[in-house]
């Protein structure tokens, strides 16, 4: 039986992607369980797939279960439809949107077909990872943009900063850019890791 490699995407930063390699006549609840497991997400919360064109606009939707939504075509369920019913391009496309409160968004694209499955692999299965994935929750460290995450939830405004004595170097105290401030101990925390 042959194999689709997926690309997913996390729209925010297209350097991080996962590869993962499913079978046609595998579910989208399936698809949808394995792209949460190669991001490390909980499988806590609301998902949906859209198919879409090459300009990434909504198609018909693949939801993960039954709601009242009002939409111009009856959508299909995850757990009832193969992958291989709605692939329908060598290039196709999904949008696949997760937690829509905090509306986790990644784009989708078919990038290979394989002839031949490997029995080796349990599929579907994540083949590649590039990049960091990003914190579901905002609490897997303080590097790059975590620090600001940090920053946010802990308000360490230019006032907690010049209580503190921090400032630019060299500066005296006396006037100054309160914005230049914020900005420069936000460099310098970030230079720190």
């Amino acid at each position: 039986m042959p194999v689709l490699k997926f690309r997913v995407y996390w729209e925010e930063d297209e350097s991080v992607y996962r590869d993962i390699a499913i079978k046609p006549n595998q579910t989208f609840l399936q698809f949808h369980q394995a792209i949460l497991l190669s991001f490390e997400f909980d499988n806590k919360h609301k998902a949906t797939f859209f198919r879409s064109n090459d300009n990434w606009q909504r198609g018909r939707e693949i939801i993960l279960e039954h709601d009242k939504q009002p939409r111009k075509a009856e959508p299909l369920l995850m757990a009832d439809t193969m992958i291989a019913a709605a692939v329908k391009d060598p290039n196709q496309k999904f949008i696949y949107l997760y937690d829509f409160a905090k509306n986790w968004s990644f784009l989708v694209e078919l990038i290979g077909v394989s002839k031949d499955e490997n029995a080796k692999i349990t599929y579907p299965v994540c083949m590649r990872k590039e990049g960091l994935a990003p914190s579901q929750y905002g609490t897997k460290g303080l590097v790059g943009d975590k620090l600001v995450e940090m920053e946010e939830k802990y308000d360490l405004n230019k006032e907690g900063m010049a209580e503190d004595g921090f400032g630019e170097e060299g500066e005296d105290g006396a006037g100054g850019n309160d914005n230049e401030e914020a900005e420069e101990f936000g460099t310098e925390e970030e230079n720190m890791f």
